[in-house]
């Protein structure tokens, strides 16, 4: 499962289950000031929906409240790339844990330094909850 691509920060951690990955991840988040709004169980949407057998995989919507609170002071439209995905999938014996990386995302914005400022805040502190996972 290939999840090194320009928009993402991935750890992969290896052999805990995706259960015990998930687990550190929403706690790491939370030392970064993050709440988890959303949790989707891709494994078990496609498998009801499209009878599909994928590996575990659960997309979290994180969210900064004062990060989104100051994005959409600053341009409401933001709203539109809230929240910030992070990714938690058995890949094998390993999890990898996978977030968008704010400032890819928030590129495809007109610039402004509010925005970047934001963008910059976030991104760091998602690298840090995945490096603390």
């Amino acid at each position: 499962m290939n999840f090194d691509v320009a928009y993402a920060i991935t750890r992969r951690l290896p052999e805990p289950p995706l259960a015990e990955g998930r687990e550190r991840v929403i706690e790491a988040l939370k030392s970064e000031g993050f709440g988890v709004l959303t949790e989707i169980d891709m494994q078990a949407t496609l498998d009801k929906k499209l009878s599909v057998k994928i590996e575990p995989y659960v997309i979290l919507g994180a969210c900064n409240p004062a990060l989104a609170h100051k994005a959409l002071s600053a341009e409401p439209a933001v709203g539109l790339l809230l929240p910030c995905n992070v990714v938690v999938a058995q890949d094998g014996a390993d999890c990898v844990l996978s977030a968008i990386a704010p400032v890819a995302m928030f590129a495809a914005m007109q610039s402004k330094s509010a925005i970047d400022e934001v963008a910059r805040d976030a991104d760091a502190r998602l690298r840090r909850a995945l490096e603390k996972a």
